[in-house]
């Protein structure tokens, strides 16, 4: 699905991604996995073209760019809306209809398992619950890759149980997913290939 070949990435003195070359496969579940500062949120924001490599590329490789969903490591929700209202705005942004971000809005809750806390305010969302608004952010417009960074990052161990048992079910609907991680059980639990990044270079990919 996505192909990046050789891509660099500078902040003035510092050497973020050094030459890194990998493949996101159409229908697998990728897991970057590597410490803190290792480079991957840069990865991610390269791929959803929040930021440009300094070089290398990053292109589709069936020559369509497919579609994408983003959930950042650091969610930073406006505290006042409530679930729903934040998700129909998402849905408003993404240029659904007004029919169709309503259906879109209460597919994204059932997926994510939050139709009972649709009127809730997000401040008052546990971690837990702020990390699944976050998926159903990135599911807005039914996106046909998903870019996860640290997607159970503070979760307890149910929680972070949900979360795999989320992943593994927008596998199953046919989603392609890329999570990052620092945790080796997360990707071993849920990820088809491995991909190590430390110091901004790949040292291992493999299923």
């Amino acid at each position: 699905m996505i192909e990046i070949q050789n891509v660099s990435k500078n902040f003035f003195s510092l050497k973020a991604l050094s030459g890194v070359s990998l493949q996101v496969p159409r229908g697998e579940v990728v897991g970057l996995l590597g410490p803190n500062g290792a480079g991957k949120t840069t990865l991610f924001k390269l791929i959803a073209g929040l930021l440009h490599p300094d070089s290398g590329n990053i292109r589709p490789t069936n020559g369509r760019w497919p579609t994408i969903g983003y959930k950042p490591d650091r969610l930073l929700f406006p505290n006042k809306l409530r679930v729903s209202d934040y998700l129909g705005l998402m849905a408003n942004l993404c240029g659904l209809s007004s029919d169709a971000q309503e259906q879109a809005v209460f597919d994204a809750l059932v997926e994510v398992d939050l139709v009972s806390q649709a009127n809730k305010r997000i401040g008052d969302c546990s971690k837990g619950m702020r990390q699944r608004l976050g998926l159903a952010q990135a599911m807005m417009g039914n996106p046909q890759l998903l870019l996860l960074d640290e997607p159970s990052n503070g979760l307890d161990p149910n929680g972070q149980a949900e979360m795999y048992a989320l992943i593994k079910k927008l596998q199953a609907a046919g989603k392609t997913i890329l999570l990052s991680s620092h945790q080796l059980e997360e990707v071993t639990a849920v990820c088809t290939q491995l991909i190590i990044l430390n110091n901004g270079r790949i040292h291992f990919q493999n299923s």
